[in-house]
C-alpha cells in the first residue's frame, strides 16, 4: 500500500529544497556512510535517501544500483511518518508492505531499519536505512550504528546549506557593489559630460576610469570565487588591462606571464597584490608626471614555483618608505595576499625602480583567511 501524505508535507517539501541535495552527485562523504553502515549491519543493502512529492531519491547506496523509485514502492515514505528509528523484523508481517513488489518473492526485502533524517524543527526529509533479504533482528549496537550515522548525514547537509547561504550572500554583496560602483560612474560621467572646464574634464575622466576600472577587477574577484581553475597568463592580463584604464598618460603597464594554473583563492590573492602594488607605484613612484613603466612578470620557476615579480621604474629609494614596509591599508593588503598565497616575498628599492618578488606553491593545503591576517597585522 502507499503511504499517506505526511501531515506537514507542504513545509516538509520545503525545508528539503531548501537543503539543495536532490538530483546532486554521488558524494564520498555520503558513499561512505552507507558503505559503513551496511559493513556494521550486515546488510547487503544501505541508502540515504530523501522523500520528495513523487519518488524517493537516494543521495548513496550500497547494493541497489538505482538512485530513485516510486512512492507507491518505498518502505521509507511509511517510515518517516514514525518514530526517530524503524526497525521491521519480517516485512511480510508488516500491513503495510505485505502487498509491496519489493519485499515478496525471491530476493525481495524482508527485513528493513532505518533512523529519520530529521531538520531541527521536527521536519523528516528521509531516512538512513539498511535491508537484507532475510527476516531477522539488529544488536543494540547496530540500531545505535545507524542513529549515530544519520546524525551525521543531517550534519553533513546542515553543512551544505550554511556554505550555499554563504555564497548566496556573497554573490548577493558582489552584485550590490557592483551596482553601486556603476552609478557612481554613470554620475561621475554626467558630471564630466555637463562640464565646459577641459581641466576639470579630465578629473573627471581620470576619476571615472579608476572607478570602471575598480569595478572591473570586482568583477574579475566574483569570478574568482565561481572558478576552480584559473590560467596565469590570461588572468594577469586581464587584470592589467583593467587597471591600465586609470593610469595617467605618463606611465604604462607591460606584462609578461608564462603558463601556470591558479586555483580560485590564488587568483584573487594575486589580483588583489597587482591592484595594490600598481596603485602604490602611481601614488608615489612617478611624481611631477614623470614617465615611466610598471612591469608585471610571472610563470613557473625550475623548483615548480610561481612568481610574481612587479616592479616599476620610477624614482626608486625616494618612495620606498611609501612602498613597502609600512603599516598603511595598501601594504596589509599586500601582505596578506602573500600570507594567503603561503608566499615567501622580498621587496627592493634602487636608485631607478622598486620590486616586489613572490614565491609561492601551485598546490596549497592550508590558507589562511586574509582579513583575519589583515586584522593581526593592522
Amino acid at each position: 500500500m502507499k503511504a499517506a501524505t505526511h501531515p506537514r508535507q507542504r513545509e516538509r517539501l520545503a525545508a528539503l529544497a531548501r537543503y539543495h541535495i536532490l538530483d546532486t552527485p554521488r558524494e564520498a562523504d555520503f558513499d561512505q556512510i552507507v558503505e559503513l553502515a551496511a559493513k556494521v549491519c550486515d546488510a547487503p543493502v544501505a541508502v540515504v535517501n530523501f522523500i520528495d512529492a513523487e519518488r524517493q531519491w537516494f543521495k548513496a547506496e550500497v547494493g541497489l544500483g538505482v538512485n530513485q523509485t516510486p512512492l507507491e514502492t518505498s518502505i521509507c515514505s511509511h517510515v518517516i511518518l514514525e518514530h526517530e528509528f524503524t526497525e521491521i523484523r519480517d516485512t511480510l508481517d508488516d500491513q503495510r508492505l505485505c502487498d509491496n513488489p519489493l519485499c515478496f518473492g525471491d530476493g525481495g526485502f524482508r527485513f528493513y531499519a532505518g533512523a529519520l533524517l530529521r531538520t531541527d524543527d521536527g521536519l523528516p526529509l528521509g531516512t538512513l536505512c539498511v535491508l537484507d533479504t532475510r527476516s531477522r533482528a539488529l544488536t543494540e549496537l547496530q540500531r545505535q550504528t545507524i542513529q549515530v550515522l544519520a546524525a551525521q548525514v543531517m550534519k553533513q547537509l546542515e553543512l551544505r546549506r550554511a556554505l550555499f547561504q554563504r555564497d548566496l550572500l556573497r554573490r548577493e554583496a558582489y552584485h550590490r557593489v557592483t551596482n553601486s560602483l556603476t552609478t557612481v560612474a554613470a554620475l561621475v560621467r554626467l558630471q564630466k559630460n555637463q562640464s565646459a572646464d577641459p581641466v576639470l574634464h579630465d578629473v573627471l575622466q581620470a576619476i571615472e576610469n579608476r572607478i570602471v576600472s575598480i569595478a572591473e577587477l570586482h568583477r574579475e574577484l566574483c569570478e574568482c570565487e565561481t572558478a576552480e581553475q584559473l590560467e596565469l597568463e590570461p588572468f594577469v592580463t586581464r587584470i592589467c588591462g583593467h587597471l591600465n584604464n586609470s593610469l595617467p598618460p605618463n606611465v604604462r603597464i607591460h606584462v609578461e606571464v608564462g603558463r601556470a594554473t591558479l586555483d580560485s583563492q590564488q587568483a584573487s590573492s594575486v589580483a588583489l597584490l597587482l591592484n595594490e602594488f600598481i596603485a602604490n607605484s602611481l601614488k608615489h613612484a612617478f611624481p611631477g608626471n614623470r614617465p615611466g613603466t610598471i612591469t608585471i612578470k610571472g610563470g613557473v620557476d625550475r623548483e615548480g614555483q610561481c612568481f610574481i615579480n612587479c616592479r616599476d621604474d620610477g624614482v626608486g629609494k625616494g618612495a620606498a618608505r611609501h612602498h613597502m614596509p609600512g603599516s598603511g591599508l595598501g601594504t596589509t593588503i599586500i601582505k596578506a595576499s602573500a600570507a594567503q598565497l603561503g608566499a615567501s616575498y622580498r621587496t627592493r628599492a634602487g636608485d631607478t625602480g622598486y620590486r616586489l618578488e613572490l614565491r609561492f606553491p601551485l598546490q596549497r593545503t592550508d590558507t589562511v583567511n586574509p582579513m583575519d591576517y589583515a586584522a593581526s597585522v593592522g
